[in-house]
């Protein structure tokens, strides 16, 4: 049997107090509505379709930019939670199976807890998700009788003796597809919000004689945020959960609190990470590397026994080989360091090739850009760079060449050649001090003035 996903993701999210649609709002360095696709994603849907209503145009971006894929439907009024699932109808025409319902807005629902729904359906024809808050406040409530659900109920629309029951409805929910739209067409606005519910399918189901079920998860799994305050601490959840992860994966954080991961971060066993490193989006780092203190990370690569920092920065496309070392105050962004090649110092490297070996002399650029294009630097094995080398690419440095210190290089040097490219010093006696007391008598002189 197939499945489909459909994730609500039209709300402006008014409480955010922002111009920026509620579910682009960044956790782990993703938009909110990526988690809730990499949730439904992990159960290999057929197909995906995004419910986009406030800024459209900037969650269809955010949305084909992680799944080119998925679908974008538009509910141009928000009607309410049925009437956006209604808007997915046109993109599941004909698809069968059973169709899942997830919020953009709800990032931590697990793939164990959307696999025991999916399994659920098995035995009913509708299943919901439930939990039990420790404050159940103004949650819909969940009507059982022994193991079947009889209807939900929102709470505006909930008697005393409904809102003292603790399990409570999350909105997330799977049926079968054709049963879902077929439930859908019959669901009313008469209730005291006048909006179209979602959840009324069950009393729908039920009323036809079919079995709905619940499957229950902890509640911080329905987490739903609405506002900056929710947000950070989702965020600070979802940082507690990747350390802990880490930590059970064999890697060494010297002080977990201070270290802050992306949502897709991977770092092997025996790496070590030393306190207050950021990783952003698009970062591996293998086995038995070190991170040191105060590095920034994203969009790199990390090979096996490699050394960061301290204070280094990686940008999207570095990627360092084995045993490579990068020092204090580097910056490298789309650039190939080999096996073995240091960068220690002080140095910007910058859409580059970095041979196997070679070594790179504090304050060496990698002068890529003139104004218009970005130009490539090439440097071979077993290269030395003195330091305060300027490289004015497109430049190659053969290998097992050098370059003097301070030399600007807008030639290619051959293999095994030094180049030099520097003014030939010049030394004028006693010429300081004059320079210095003509300086001082003209300051003398304004002051006097």
């Amino acid at each position: 049997m197939g499945l489909n996903v459909v994730i609500l993701a039209a709300g402006q999210g008014s409480r955010m107090n922002s111009d920026r649609p509620k579910v682009l709002h960044a956790l782990g360095g993703a938009p909110l509505v990526v988690h809730a696709m990499k949730a439904g994603g992990l159960l290999s849907p057929d197909r995906m379709v995004v419910v986009a209503g406030v800024g459209a145009d900037q969650v269809r971006a955010a949305v084909l930019d992680w799944n080119p894929d998925a679908t974008v439907v538009v509910q141009d009024s928000q009607l309410g939670t049925g009437h956006a699932v209604l808007q997915a109808q046109g993109a599941l025409a004909g698809t069968g199976g059973d169709t899942l319902v997830l919020y953009g807005d709800t990032p931590f629902v697990s793939q164990g807890t959307l696999a025991a729904m999916t399994c659920a359906r098995a035995r009913h024809k509708v299943v919901v998700l439930g939990f039990r808050p420790a404050d159940p406040g103004r949650y819909g409530r969940l009507e059982m009788a022994g193991d079947v659900l009889e209807r939900i109920v929102e709470y505006k629309d909930a008697d005393p003796a409904t809102r003292a029951l603790t399990l409570c409805n999350s909105g997330v929910v799977v049926c079968d597809t054709d049963l879902l739209f077929d439930l859908l067409a019959q669901v009313t606005d008469a209730n005291a919000a006048g909006e179209y519910y979602l959840t009324d399918i069950v009393g729908l189901a039920r009323a036809r004689g079919l079995s709905a079920g619940v499957v229950e998860c902890p509640e911080d799994e329905t987490l739903g945020i609405n506002t900056r305050a929710e947000l950070a601490r989702a965020e600070a959840m979802l940082q507690t959960r990747m350390r802990a992860a880490a930590l059970e994966d064999g890697v060494t954080l010297i002080a977990p609190d201070t270290v802050h991961f992306a949502h897709d971060t991977v770092i092997g066993r025996d790496a070590v990470v030393e306190p207050h490193v950021v990783f952003g989006p698009g970062v591996t780092v293998e086995s038995g590397a070190l991170i040191r203190s105060f590095c920034h990370l994203e969009g790199c690569h990390v090979a096996q026994g490699a050394v960061v920092g301290p204070f280094a920065r990686l940008r999207p496309g570095a990627e360092l080989g084995g045993d490579v070392h990068v020092g204090n105050f580097v910056e490298i962004k789309n650039a190939v360091i080999a096996e073995g090649a240091k960068v220690n110092h002080l140095s910007y490297i910058g859409d580059a090739d970095i041979g196997e070996r070679t070594n790179i002399g504090a304050g060496t650029i990698t002068c890529n850009y003139d104004g218009v294009f970005k130009h490539r630097t090439v440097i071979g094995s077993d290269v030395f760079i003195g330091s305060d080398t300027m490289l004015i690419a497109p430049v190659t440095v053969g290998d097992r060449a050098m370059t003097a210190s301070g030399a600007v290089i807008t030639d290619d040097v051959p293999p095994g050649a030094l180049a030099m490219a520097r003014a030939r010093q010049i030394n004028k006696p006693g010429l300081a001090i004059k320079f210095v007391d003509r300086l001082r008598a003209l300051k003398a002189a304004r002051k006097g003035a």
